[in-house]
């Protein structure tokens, strides 16, 4: 029986700050949130995607992944955190307390 512990478990985060100001630039953000999306990423908010991975191994798989798509242009981070510390965020919606999404459940077949 597989044990999942939440310090094993990782959180790849995805920041980014790409510019729009051409058809162009507009073209490549949207390119690269699609790609984002392709890899199993999801939206917490408007320019932060979030990816569960089962070990840090997987999780190094997603970020060179990512790695290897990134704009010329823009400003992108990538954070690898724990399940653990990922559980212990605190959201606010208009200075109230707001509830933690549940993340989707994902299959991963080897």
């Amino acid at each position: 029986m597989t044990h999942f512990s939440a310090y094993r478990i990782m959180w790849v985060l995805v920041f980014f700050d790409l510019p729009t100001d051409t058809k162009q630039d507009r073209k490549r953000y949207a390119d690269f949130r699609k790609q984002l999306i392709n890899d199993g990423f999801t939206m917490f908010q408007f320019s932060i995607y979030v990816r569960h991975c089962a070990s840090r191994e997987n999780a190094d798989v997603h970020i060179k992944r990512v790695k290897s798509f990134i704009p010329e242009l823009g400003d992108v981070g990538i954070l690898c955190i724990t399940d653990k510390q990922f559980g212990e965020i605190e959201l606010y919606h208009a200075a109230k307390p707001h509830k933690t999404p549940t993340p989707c459940q994902q299959l991963e077949l080897f």
